[in-house]
């Protein structure tokens, strides 16, 4: 853990690699759970909209554009809301508030299965006619327009901090200190927080982060952590109603008979978790992620013209890669193990599912990427 001052002149630190490779990470598992959940997550939609709308929305009116995008903020508005007052929502979305930094990369962390948690709250659009096209529109508008807002070179922007979600009110969404905490929901207006009393004007910078650290690097940890520790107070506690309480109350809220541990430190400490590669791993470290991302990109990109054994094997080469860069970060001792157990594994998946004639070249190919990637970090083990 380092300990870092706040500081608000332009030599401030705004990214450590560390804390990117890990948002990216996360965001990475996110849109791999998307591939292989895509059907799921939009079926409940269409089925709405095909059997039970009431009308139907004309995708050549800007009235009923405007409408929409009302509507879809609206509930976003809600869905998110929600993510921050109820635990088992929490659970998920807390991977998004996990990074002490705050900057474009954290846009980009993101958890696993909170695409499928929010299905369901935006299924009130497809009962008023919002075409399902129309709908996945308006959400990508939403969810782009939400990542130029994570920075802090941006202050604050006069009238437009009254109407929109801008930088300065987001900032204050990311703040662990005790008058931001559950403020600010809004996705593209921030004036559904003005009219349901959760909007905070940011005046000090906020300490990001989430008041109960997860100090650790490992994107699957990032996304089951929390919600792990919901099981285990649920089986420790006695009484049967507080066993439900812990998923429905809020995450400032623990039964009587499992209060809460003392954290290490929190962010108002001006402390971080800033665990490193051993000297020397820092390019291996960097060239492991590349080699995952390629592997998603791989997948996301040529998906459709290969079977489902391949894209398994992709998305475990990437996701195990990701796990163990963050191994690497943390210094833990399996890594040099679960590095070994890893590249066996694609070794022999690249012999098996390489087209004929070209097996024993993609088997080569992996073992040489193997060497470079096994050979310095069973060298110096972190």
């Amino acid at each position: 853990i380092e300990r870092r001052e706040r500081r608000h002149d332009s030599g401030r630190t705004l990214y450590r690699l560390n804390d990117t490779i890990n948002d990216l990470a996360c965001g990475t598992i996110q849109q791999l759970a998307g591939v292989f959940g895509k059907t799921v997550l939009f079926a409940g939609y269409i089925l709405i909209f095909e059997r039970f709308r009431l009308t139907t929305l004309d995708t050549g009116s800007w009235a009923h554009w405007a409408v929409a995008f009302l509507g879809l903020d609206f509930f976003y508005y809600w869905f998110h809301r929600a993510c921050h007052e109820v635990n088992f929502f929490w659970a998920a979305h807390i991977v998004h508030h996990q990074s002490e930094e705050y900057n474009l990369s954290v846009a980009l962390r993101q958890s696993a299965v909170q695409q499928f948690l929010g299905a369901p709250f935006y299924w009130p659009l497809a009962f008023l006619g919002v075409p399902p096209m129309m709908f996945l529109a308006l959400d990508a508008f939403d969810t782009l327009y939400q990542f130029w807002i994570h920075t802090r070179t941006i202050g604050r922007l006069g009238f437009l901090d009254a109407v929109l979600n801008t930088p300065s009110n987001h900032r204050v969404h990311h703040g662990s200190n005790a008058k931001y905490i559950d403020r600010n929901h809004g996705g593209v207006l921030i004036v559904w927080d003005r009219l349901f009393g959760t909007y905070q004007r940011e005046e000090e910078e906020p300490a990001y982060g989430v008041t109960r650290p997860l100090a650790n690097w490992n994107p699957l940890w990032a996304n089951v952590q929390y919600a792990g520790e919901l099981i285990a107070v649920a089986r420790r506690t006695r009484r049967w109603r507080d066993k439900l309480f812990i998923f429905l109350k809020g995450p400032g809220w623990r039964p009587a008979d499992v209060p809460f541990d003392k954290p290490p430190y929190t962010p108002l400490d001006g402390r971080k978790y800033d665990s490193r590669p051993p000297a020397g791993l820092s390019v291996p470290a960097v060239f492991q992620f590349l080699l995952a991302m390629g592997a998603v990109i791989a997948l996301l990109f040529g998906g459709s013209s290969v079977g489902n054994d391949v894209k398994l094997a992709l998305a475990l080469f990437a996701v195990w890669g990701l796990a163990n860069v963050g191994g690497l970060f943390d210094r833990r001792a399996w890594l040099p193990a679960s590095e070994v157990a890893r590249w066996s594994a694609t070794i022999a998946a690249a012999a098996l599912l390489a087209p004929a004639g070209w097996r024993l070249v993609a088997a080569a190919g992996a073992a040489l990427l193997a060497l470079a990637t096994l050979v310095p970090i069973v060298r110096q083990r972190p």
